[in-house]
């Protein structure tokens, strides 16, 4: 399963990818605008640090709109994957642009037939977001299990991302469903490495050497 880090932050960014372990990045309106910068001078600035697939999201919703920023976007690096909605429109965008050669990730994906239909219309990726299906008291895990079997059953290319991922056990699960890639945001990153054992372990092997060999 690949990582992908679900930020504009470049700190973030640059801590998950010194680590070694980052395969990609995420980004939206929302994340951008919290950092206070242009949005393409940011992802410019993103894809100079990492060299796996950076997401680029759309903010028109008609599809003339979409295919003009998604070629804009397209320029700022060649490893720019750009974003489009699951919508009537999105999915127009998403077969036009995958024909032309440009990779696009679905995103808002909140049942298994939208998944579908952008398979079928060349998406490089596509983007359930099981935490916000947890919130309304839905199981968001059911719509990778069955995303994946569609996927599975019609020899499907497009790449199952888990998005929306909350915490650790979000992340078990979907290795376990066999997710292609999850993207998260750096804390739950952080909280992959925590447990108690291995914080008490290493203090006990600190303190035995100690005792034996002095600080």
């Amino acid at each position: 399963m690949e990582l992908y880090i679900d930020t504009a932050n470049l700190d973030e960014i640059k801590r998950a990818h010194d680590m070694g372990v980052l395969d990609g990045v995420t980004t939206n309106p929302s994340l951008i605008a919290r950092e206070g910068v242009a949005y393409e001078q940011r992802l410019a600035e993103i894809c100079e640090v990492v060299s796996g697939p950076v997401s680029a999201e759309v903010i028109a919703t008609d599809f003339e709109g979409m295919m003009a920023e998604a070629r804009e976007r397209a320029k700022i690096a060649p490893n720019i994957v750009i974003k489009l909605p699951v919508t009537p429109a999105g999915i127009r965008a998403c077969k036009a642009l995958s024909d032309e050669g440009t990779r696009c990730n679905m995103t808002l994906c909140f049942q298994a037939m939208q998944a579908w239909l952008a398979a079928k219309a060349g998406a490089f990726l596509i983007s359930p977001f099981i935490g916000r299906l947890d919130d309304i008291s839905t199981d968001g895990m059911d719509l990778i299990h069955q995303i994946r079997t569609i996927y599975d059953n019609y020899g499907f290319s497009t790449k199952l991302l888990a998005a929306s991922i909350r915490h650790p056990r979000h992340m078990l699960d979907c290795a376990l469903a066999g997710a292609d890639v999850a993207t998260v945001p750096f804390k739950v990153i952080d909280q992959l490495l925590k447990h108690p054992l291995t914080d008490v372990g290493l203090e006990k092997f600190l303190a035995d050497y100690r005792a034996a060999f002095g600080s």
